[in-house]
């Protein structure tokens, strides 16, 4: 006989560990997790997802080792330096005490290759060497010849055509510059492709896990960020869809906007506040507005992210993104989107 209904909220699984949301080592044990569902399912009447009356689906963007961890390639610390961790820890305890009612987890994971636009790897300066990581690199500087593709990469991207490569690189950081949401800024190597750093936190892999085996939902993953050309911060769209050239350079993930639209609720958490979840919820409430749904079903889960803080080594930062999340998160709100935190119950959220 099961108990309380699967809408309640419910305690946290006894294999829950908060050191484990600090933990680059820790793995999710998906053969121990199914075989702990099946009575923790029952024992707190846990219904399969398919029988939600109300579906609210959770988008989780980019919780992965290298922005999740503090020995990641691109740790987001935010100003206070633990920013992910904590969030990481929340964001577990949300999903388990929420476990029936959360119809469907998706989760982005960033996936990148040694030699990508936004990467030093990619870049010269004027003695040919790579620019620092944390660098602006504009299209008035290789206009100047201040930096320059690096003609190895012409090789084997574009058949050795390197006046047709710095076309493309001139023209694509124009575009950036004229849509004003971001200059191309070169990060440090993260989520390389094969990497340790590029799978999810071993914590949020195991809450997506145990959600997925109690509730029988598909729980599916999507892989961005992997064009040579163009950076993907958000979910749904790269920076740039056309190549100087008039032909394609990327396209929208119009599958991952419907699956989203077709919920009732719409959360967002995950990596990094000021840019890949803001990038992704703004071509979502674009979207929305395109197909004429309500803004309010969206909800921001504030204290499940933290935007990019880059420390100097002297009490300082190189780069500083916060303010810029936090002006994001007001015009969300200013939409019809709630910003909500995830320590408040789900039955007490606006709307």
């Amino acid at each position: 006989m099961s108990g309380e209904p699967s809408s309640a909220e419910l305690p946290l699984p006894p294999f829950f560990r908060a050191e484990n949301c600090r933990s680059w080592r820790h793995e999710a044990d998906a053969s121990r997790l199914l075989d702990h569902s099946g009575t923790w399912a029952a024992t707190h009447g846990v219904e399969p997802a398919t029988s939600d009356r109300s579906k609210n689906h959770l988008l989780i963007i980019d919780a992965q080792r290298d922005f999740c961890l503090a020995e990641g390639g691109l740790f987001v610390g935010g100003r206070s330096g633990t920013g992910a961790l904590e969030d990481t820890e929340r964001l577990a305890r949300f999903v388990y005490r929420n476990l029936g009612r959360l119809t469907e987890i998706t989760c982005t994971l960033d996936t990148h290759l040694p030699f990508q636009i936004f990467f030093p790897s990619f870049w010269l300066d004027v003695d040919g060497e790579h620019p620092a990581e944390n660098t602006v690199v504009t299209s008035e500087q290789i206009r100047g010849g201040e930096f320059r593709p690096n003609p190895a990469v012409a090789g084997w991207l574009c058949n050795d055509n390197v006046p047709w490569l710095k076309r493309q690189v001139e023209d694509y950081c124009r575009r950036l510059e004229e849509a004003g949401r971001y200059e191309l800024y070169l990060w440090p190597p993260h989520c390389l492709l094969g990497s340790s750093g590029h799978s999810l936190v071993g914590a949020i892999q195991e809450a997506r896990l145990f959600h997925a085996f109690c509730r029988g939902a598909k729980n599916f993953v999507e892989v961005k960020g992997g064009n040579i050309l163009t950076e993907n911060y958000s979910a749904l769209a790269p920076e740039v869809l056309e190549r100087h050239d008039g032909k394609v350079l990327g396209s929208r993930n119009e599958a991952l906007l419907d699956s989203l639209l077709a919920a009732d609720r719409i959360l967002v958490a995950g990596q990094a506040a000021s840019h890949c979840v803001r990038a992704t919820v703004e071509d979502l409430l674009q979207g929305m507005a395109e197909r004429g749904a309500d803004p309010g079903k969206l909800y921001l889960l504030e204290d499940c992210m933290s935007p990019v803080a880059v420390p100097d080594g002297a009490g300082g930062f190189l780069a500083d993104f916060t303010d810029d999340s936090t002006a994001a998160l007001k015009r969300f709100a200013a939409t019809g989107a709630h910003v909500v935190r995830s320590t408040l119950p789900m039955s007490r959220w606006p709307g």
